[in-house]
């Protein structure tokens, strides 16, 4: 079984480095350039199944890329995750760096945690790897999700700062083996 993630197109918070969060916007007009590019890629991708955050950028962006019309599942596990008090805020360096540290103690009202986060996306893909293990699966999804599936995959850097990992650009594909 083949995994393939891809994250959505630009946003305006995105270009605004902003924190995106759960706010339910669209891409923009160069997400959208980002997504038909990036279906040029997907159009060569042995794909069986498309599981997709229901938030509007991905739901967007899977539109423009899914150019073969293949069966689309939404799953609200991918949605992204939850800022709290910081959704829409300008990125800072405190709360940034605080923000990817899976071992932070700090109380930022209304925060998923990335222990929560990681919890809620590994558990989805221990059931698609169970439920669809002869299936090629693309993953529709958001930037903090992204890092989630990747520390699946991946060992976490032991002082839980993951900033030090590149994470995952707007619609950049990765491919994991289940």
């Amino acid at each position: 079984m083949k995994l393939y993630v891809i994250r959505h197109g630009l946003t305006n918070c995105n270009r605004e480095n902003k924190y995106n969060c759960r706010y339910d916007e669209d891409i923009n007009e160069i997400g959208v350039e980002q997504a038909i590019e990036a279906s040029e890629n997907v159009k060569k991708l042995d794909i069986d199944l498309i599981i997709c955050s229901p938030m509007k950028r991905t739901r967007h962006t899977m539109e423009l890329v899914n150019v073969k019309n293949i069966p689309v599942i939404y799953d609200e596990r991918l949605i992204e995750r939850d800022g709290g008090k910081l959704t829409q805020t300008v990125l800072d360096d405190y709360y940034f760096t605080e923000y990817y540290n899976y071992y932070s103690t700090k109380i930022i009202e209304g925060l998923e945690t990335l222990p929560e986060l990681f919890n809620r996306v590994h558990s989805f893909l221990d059931e698609i790897k169970m439920k669809y293990n002869d299936k090629n699966i693309l993953l529709v999804t958001h930037g903090a999700v992204a890092r989630a599936i990747q520390f699946y995959f991946e060992k976490m850097p032991e002082d839980g700062m993951l900033l030090k990992v590149s994470g995952q650009k707007n619609c950049e594909i990765k491919e994991y083996e289940m």
